[in-house]
């Protein structure tokens, strides 16, 4: 079977294994992988502590969180349909994360300062949980799975999108407030963050060794975005559960 004839639902890994196999002597490693991953999460986590500490010592970050969010978006979408520009582009989405992150873990830390730290100990913890449950098969990624979880995944990306277009006309999205049936969203928005780590597992499973070497940086960028949109789903539901109770 050739992997070129392979389809697959991952809107992050869509593609990305199978192009131009032949013309590349150099093959996708789980060590470059896990390489490069680490580096853009120090980094990361550098400029997340610096913006951090600029909002501590009262500069306004507003603007500079929505604009990195913005420009994240967009350098995403550019990776999506420019594969072979990932090398370059990955970077910047990490520098651009890293000042969205800041901004984002800065705001919930004035008025509850130790949630930040939690959150990142939840997905910390989510993370290698699902690592063992996948390397030890207790789940198997099946082809009805896979479309669960990628079904779900943009239905989720779709209703953010919808609340974040009416809030520039005024109008305040469900999600955004502390009901019950914004909590119980944000639960399953973060269940479903986690289960997405199986299938970047997976696809790095079935592409080791075989992919080109340059698309290392596309399954680091596949584990950046499902690991920061964990923990910024688990962040929020802790946001509310402190409000509410």
């Amino acid at each position: 079977m050739r992997f070129s004839n392979y389809k697959t639902n991952n809107p992050v890994f869509s593609g990305f294994f199978w192009d131009n196999q032949k013309h590349s002597a150099n093959k996708m490693t789980v060590l470059g992988i896990f390489t490069k991953s680490l580096l853009c999460i120090i980094a990361i986590a550098g400029i997340t502590a610096y913006v951090w500490k600029l909002n501590e010592d009262g500069m306004p970050v507003k603007w500079l969180t929505l604009g990195s969010m913005l420009a994240a978006i967009i350098i995403s979408v550019v990776i999506s349909v420019r594969h072979h520009w990932a090398p370059f582009l990955v970077p910047l989405y990490t520098i651009a994360k890293g000042l969205f992150l800041g901004g984002f873990s800065s705001f919930a830390h004035r008025n509850y300062p130790e949630l930040p730290y939690q959150a990142i100990g939840v997905t910390i913890v989510t993370f290698f949980v699902m690592l063992l449950l996948y390397q030890l098969r207790i789940i198997v990624v099946t082809k009805k799975l896979r479309s669960v979880i990628i079904t779900s995944a943009v239905s989720i990306m779709v209703v953010y999108i919808i609340s974040l277009i009416l809030s520039f006309f005024g109008i305040e999205s469900y999600i955004w407030g502390t009901s019950w049936f914004a909590i119980i969203f944000n639960c399953i928005a973060a269940i479903v963050a986690s289960f997405a780590l199986l299938l970047d597992f997976d696809y790095i499973e079935r592409f080791k060794n075989k992919a080109p070497k340059y698309k290392e940086w596309l399954a680091t960028w596949g584990l950046l975005a499902t690991l920061i949109w964990l923990y910024v789903e688990v962040l929020r539901l802790m946001q509310k559960l402190a409000i509410r109770f």
